[in-house]
Parts: structure tokens; sequence; C-alpha cells
């Protein structure tokens, strides 16, 4: 029996590649003859580059970079097929874990950092750059990555612009000379499963700006700054992203990039999957298992272990599940293309001990399945 284990991660607990070699552990207790292919996955959230590096051979390379308000960081990106490719977590430089607890300014913070990482890709010959923008601190519309890039962002009095969301308000003249001729022969994909616009009731601003410390004012100031900066972007360039499903993503970096450096907006888990060559694995395979920490709706709407269950259900392979909690209907989870889910908890225990003990319940639950598996086999 040839098993491919494709997790995504069992988040603060195991990497992916952690909970794939549990899987493929317990699985192996109690079903001797099986062979194991481990092909850990991701949907564009923090751990897709090294999720990449550890599957492709790549290397991971730390850069000292701005961090969100401005202090330097280190901040890593992947490097695969020699160079030519190159995995840039917008959290690495410029997310919301690397300030304090109930300490960040959306209003200042800049993307800045996540724009060098870009910069020093390409200039060790990156060609393909897959911006993975989960987690950010932002709410800039990639204006400061941008600025990194070479784009250059003036008030009305020819001064540039401070960083952070809230100076896009003053935003009067853009010039992308440099950041084009940087961007020669450069394809930028964002990897994101956020589908907001950029503005309004559901935009970049309204949703996710108090997850970042902002409060009412502070909302409805982000959400007229990046209304002005669509004005001034659609002006320059002929291209009116506001309404484009992502451009909300990370503050607007989604619209930011689409608008001024003709990124594609791709959706996260599909994209790890195309880099990973996924559909190879899967010829020959009786059986797919993946996972994360919680399957939910969230899961069901686009997340990795859905494409996984979409491309293996498009192959006609199988699909099982394990996750430390899983929110979803038996029908709902069929109609996914995922068989059965199993927990990793089955009795009373605390987040903290469920989550430090993860590689030994991933591991036992997927021995229960297994076991389950050869009961049908019988």
């Amino acid at each position: 029996m040839r098993i491919v284990v494709a997790p995504d991660k069992f988040k603060g607990s195991l990497s992916g590649q952690d909970a794939a070699r549990a899987i493929a552990r317990g699985m192996g207790r109690a079903l001797s003859d099986a062979s194991f292919d481990l092909v850990p996955v991701a949907d564009g959230g923090d751990g897709t580059a090294q999720t990449l590096v550890a599957a492709l051979g790549g290397e991971m390379i730390n850069r000292q970079v701005r961090g969100p308000h401005g202090k330097p960081v280190t901040a890593g990106y992947g490097r695969l097929s020699g160079g030519s490719v190159a995995v840039i977590e917008l959290a690495q430089a410029s997310g919301l874990a690397l300030v304090a607890a109930g300490t960040n300014d959306p209003l200042t913070a800049t993307t800045y950092g996540t724009g060098e990482l870009i910069a020093d890709a390409i200039d060790h010959g990156a060609r393909r750059i897959i911006l993975a923008i989960g987690g950010s601190a932002t709410n800039d519309a990639g204006v400061g990555a941008l600025s990194a890039l070479g784009a250059v962002f003036k008030d009305a009095n020819g001064q540039p612009l401070p960083p952070g969301g809230a100076a896009l308000a003053s935003l009067a003249s853009i010039e992308t000379t440099a950041l084009h001729k940087r961007l020669t022969g450069v394809t930028i994909e964002i990897a994101s499963d956020v589908r907001n616009p950029l503005c309004g009731q559901t935009g970049a601003s309204a949703v996710y700006g108090p997850q970042k410390g902002a409060s009412p004012d502070d909302v409805r100031t982000l959400d007229d700054a990046l209304r002005h900066f669509a004005d001034v972007s659609a002006a320059a360039t002929g291209v009116d992203v506001r309404d484009v499903p992502g451009a909300g993503a990370a503050g607007g970096v989604g619209a930011g990039f689409l608008a001024l450096a003709h990124a594609l907006m791709r959706p996260g888990a599909e994209l790890v999957l195309e880099v990973l060559d996924f559909d190879r694995h899967l010829a020959g395979a009786d059986l797919v298992v993946t996972g994360e920490g919680k399957i939910d709706r969230q899961t069901l709407a686009g997340k990795a272990p859905y494409a996984v269950a979409q491309a293996a259900r498009a192959r006609g392979v199988p699909v099982v599940a394990i996750a430390g909690a899983i929110e979803c209907s038996g029908a709902a989870l069929d109609e996914a293309g995922i068989a059965c889910a199993m927990p990793t908890v089955f009795g009373p225990m605390s987040l903290e001990e469920a989550m430090r003990r993860g590689d030994e319940l991933v591991a036992g639950a997927a021995e229960t399945l297994a076991r389950a598996l050869c009961l049908l086999q019988r």
C-alpha cells in the first residue's frame, strides 16, 4: 500500500515536516507493508518557505532588514532552483509576531523590510518571486515594500511619504520607473487565501485592522487612506484594484502589488501544490493522509488540506485527515473530498498539553486510523 502523507503544520505544535513524520510512524505501526511518501504542504502562511525548501532541496537565506516599526530584524527567505525562485514570507520581515503583544501601531507599520528581502532575492538571481503574505502587522498597501524596490510615493509638496498606512491619505503622486526597471524579467506571485477587497466593510482595515491593534477611529482612518491610495494608483496606472478579490490581503499588499508590480494573485495552497509537483506524488498512490491543527470551515474554504483533497479527488485517490480539533460535519468533509477525519485528542486535555504532546498524539491518531483501515480491508 502506497500512502502519500501531506499535512500542513499543526500551528504552535508541529511543523508540516514533523507532522508528516509522526503520521507515517503511527500508521507504520499498524500497516507494516505500507510505503510512505512524505509531502508536507502549506497554504501561503508562515512556514511556507521552509516547507518548500525542505521538499525541494533549497536553502534558507537570512538577512537583516527593517522591521514593521523601523528596528532591524533578521528575516529569512527560501531560495529554490539554484536561486531562480525565491519564497518570501511577509511575516518574516513585516509580521505581527515581530511586535510585542499590544504594542503594534497599524497606522505607521511598514512592509519595507519585505521589499528588502525581495530586492535581495532579485539581486541574487531570482526571477520568480512567491510572496506569501499571511501574518502581517501592516496596513500600508505594500507601499513600504514597493518603496524598497524603487517606487517613489510623494505628497502634494513633493516630499516622500513617511512609513505606514495612515500616510497614504496624503499621497499625491507615484513614480514607478525604477520599480519597473528592478522587476524587468521578474514574476511576482502572491500566495494568499484571503478574498477581501481593499476597502469597505469587508476590506483590509475593517476586517483585519482590529487584529493589528487598530481602534474604530484607526479603522476609519486606514480605510479612507487605502481608498485614496486606490484613486491615486488608478490614475497613475489605469488599473483599479479596489474591488479585486484579495486586494485587501495583508493590509492591502495585494492591491499595491497588483496595481504597481503587475503581480499575480494565486490561492496559496494551490500554488504550493503546483511548486511541489503534487500530482506526481499522487501517481500510483492508494491513499492520501492530510491534516492540520484544526479542521473547520476555513479549512474547507481553500486551506492546504482542502487543496490536497481536491487534487487527490481529481486523481481518484481517497483522502483521510488528522487534526487536533475537527469542527466540520461528516457531510461537509465528504463534500470537500475528505472521507473521514480523526482527532488527536479523545478525552479531557488542555490546549497547552495537547500542543506539547503533539508528536505523540498525532502518531497515536494515525495508528488508530490505520487500524480502522485494516478492519475495512478484511
